[in-house]
């Protein structure tokens, strides 16, 4: 069975935005679909969350994908990093990367506040996926652009999509799921 890990940013839980909804859909694909409710803002470190993380760590795997919302998406690529195994796929939706404006500076910095390993990064899925806007009030253009490039990949641009969140009317993804299923 393939597993897809879905990664909320800072403030978040398991049952907001699309998760739900993209969970369900990809359950219906023969994934299995976990979203780990990391602490936040409280004790949000990268520790904590690898603490919270550590309990899966045994089914992940080749066939595994990553989804990684804001900064759910920073720690993402923290855990590309650190587990040496290449996974089938990540997916990176409004991620900060440390370039300003980040309207939570301060509690992502622990995550994002030193430089990302970019090699070992993109040795450790065989496809990215990055998407941002144009209009996030958390994190600004200039972290999905850059983010691609680190990456080698194009930017999935969606104008007008916010942060993608529920308060952005994103309660579904379908062009996340399309990319997620796409052969």
């Amino acid at each position: 069975m393939r597993n897809a890990f879905i990664f909320h940013g800072t403030g978040g839980f398991p049952e907001e935005n699309w998760f739900p909804w993209l969970k369900q859909k990809l359950e219906t694909n023969g994934f299995n679909v976990i979203i780990p409710r990391f602490p936040t803002p409280e004790n949000q470190t990268p520790e904590t969350w690898f603490h919270v993380f550590k309990q899966y760590e045994k089914i992940y795997s080749p066939d595994t994908i990553l989804i990684g919302h804001s900064l759910g998406g920073s720690f993402l690529l923290r855990v590309l990093e650190k587990i040496p195994i290449q996974i089938k796929a990540a997916y990176l939706v409004a991620t900060p990367i440390g370039i300003p404006p980040i309207k939570n500076w301060l509690s992502d910095l622990p995550f994002n506040g030193h430089p990302f390993e970019w090699k070992t990064i993109r040795s450790r899925a065989e496809k990215f996926t990055v998407f941002h806007s144009d209009n996030d009030p958390y994190v600004g253009l200039e972290n999905g652009k850059e983010l691609a490039k680190q990456l080698g990949v194009k930017l999935t641009f969606i104008p007008n999509a916010g942060h993608f969140n529920a308060k952005a009317s994103y309660t579904s993804f379908e062009a996340l799921y399309e990319k997620i299923t796409e052969p």
